[in-house]
């Protein structure tokens, strides 16, 4: 192979090979290795009449390198890559580059550059998002790491990165130390509220007016066209016209209702957690699915604990419309919250975010892509010091021509039993947001009296303890 510089890839997964075929399609020879026999003869086949070859040995695949060598690394987060670094950095010099390309936890990356110091060997932590497609014909792509990096990595990942409707590539440098991870780490939680948010206005049609998948099919196909068009809309239209072969049933009707997670999710609720950052609805989504886990549970459950049974008796139309303005209001709230976690972040670990153009980044390739993140960059274009997306006039703008319709929605379904956790806890942050004063004066007070905590008071400056019975 000529030309180019060659490009290692280690891990030859689905999502390994995929990458290796999008860099080598954009003009990039790529080298590849993996230790698993039967991902070396696939990766033989799929690489076969192309400017790729996979090594046999990791001493082969490196010797196969340039100086200053640039190695993606595509295996699973935790042990798995520690095993890789293990094996490669003995064998690298400085100035070559490691990039971490799968879910790694942000404080794993943050942890690995720091095991580099003094080395000279670069790392950057890499969100990859879009899926197997994705990663094949242009996924979003969130590096961060050590900056010296970027101007060895950029030319690639902007060529193979998807590309916005304005042209601009999917890829721009996040940050440094984990930066990169922890964006990526919170697009996924954004991403487990958006899916949960869209289940719920899927139950509540079903549940409410009984609507079959193929009539839901339609009217989620009509959303797609206004200002919810995003991915993920998108496919659940698809979704619900799909039949099951053998039994010509909805196939949808046909799954179990039990939803699986990989991890991200909890570690996004996780950081909230530690940097204190209101984002429960990233929170209520992750726990929407454990819930959904206990199957056996729910099911026995039900011959037991006794709901409403209310017919619907209402306009449908008017209904769906209401449904559809509590999914984007929602929606909103959920991105607030996630940009809120990445300012926090930012303030913390002084990674100088620029939040427009991480939502630009999401606008194509990624699983929450949407039409909507077009308004976020420009709300970040406008005010880049914007505390939270519900102040900025167009959000709030939007939010107050949905809210009675979203707050209609959340009655109805508490009133027929009819669980939103989403729709319920983005409604609750909204209203705790705009709320001047909550009732924490007399949470204070408790915890004062409970345990000499001490509370502020609004009229003197200082800290208080009261002896509450005396």
């Amino acid at each position: 192979m000529s030309g180019e510089k060659k490009f290692g890839v280690v891990g030859l997964g689905v999502m390994g090979q995929n990458l290796a075929l999008n860099i080598e399609r954009n003009g990039f020879p790529v080298v590849g290795y993996d230790i698993e026999a039967e991902k070396v003869r696939e990766s033989r086949e799929r690489f076969a009449g192309k400017q790729m070859i996979v090594a046999d040995s990791l001493d082969e695949f490196l010797d196969d390198l340039e100086s200053p060598k640039k190695i993606l690394i595509m295996v699973p987060a935790g042990k798995a890559v520690d095993s890789v670094l293990g094996d490669l950095r003995p064998r690298l010099s400085k100035g070559d580059l490691l990039i971490d390309g799968g879910n790694s936890h942000f404080v794993d990356t943050r942890t690995r550059i720091r095991s580099l110091e003094g080395t000279g060997i670069l790392y950057v932590g890499t969100g990859v998002s879009g899926g197997e497609e994705g990663a094949l014909h242009g996924p979003s792509i969130m590096p961060g790491g050590n900056p010296e990096a970027w101007p060895l990595i950029k030319p690639v990942f902007q060529k193979i990165a998807a590309k916005a409707n304005d042209g601009a590539p999917c890829c721009e440098w996040i940050g440094p130390d984990g930066a990169g991870h922890f964006v990526k780490m919170v697009h996924n939680g954004i991403e487990y509220a958006d899916m949960q948010m869209i289940c719920e206005a899927y139950f509540l049609i079903e549940r409410v007016l009984r609507f079959t998948p193929d009539q839901m099919s339609d009217i989620f196909a009509d959303w797609n066209r206004g200002e919810l068009n995003s991915y993920l809309i998108e496919i659940t239209a698809k979704i619900m016209t799909r039949k099951d072969p053998d039994t010509g049933k909805p196939l949808l009707n046909l799954i179990l209702d039990t939803a699986e997670q990989k991890g991200t999710g909890k570690w996004t609720s996780g950081a909230a957690l530690d940097l204190g950052v209101p984002a429960q609805t990233i929170a209520i989504a992750v726990f929407a699915r454990m819930m959904s886990a206990l199957k056996s549970e729910r099911v026995a459950a039900s011959r037991v604990l006794q709901g409403p049974e209310i017919p619907f008796s209402g306009d449908r139309k008017s209904f769906i419309e209401m449904v559809r303005q509590a999914l984007y209001a929602s929606k909103i709230c959920s991105y607030a919250q996630g940009f809120q976690l990445l300012r926090t972040a930012n303030e913390e670990y002084g990674w100088d975010l620029q939040f427009g153009t991480i939502a630009s980044l999401w606008r194509a390739g990624c699983i929450i892509r949407a039409q909507f993140l077009s308004k976020i960059k420009d709300a970040y274009d406008r005010d880049p010091a914007l505390p939270n997306l519900l102040l900025d006039p167009y959000f709030a703008d939007a939010i107050r021509h949905t809210s009675t319709g979203w707050r209609t929605v959340i009655a109805s379904a508490v009133e027929r039993g009819v669980p939103v956790p989403a729709f319920s806890s983005a409604l609750a942050y909204y209203d705790s947001y705009r709320s001047a004063v909550l009732p924490a004066n007399l949470l204070q007070a408790q915890r004062d009296f409970f345990g000499a905590h001490r509370y502020r008071r609004i009229d003197i400056e200082g800290s208080f303890h009261t002896k509450w019975e005396e």
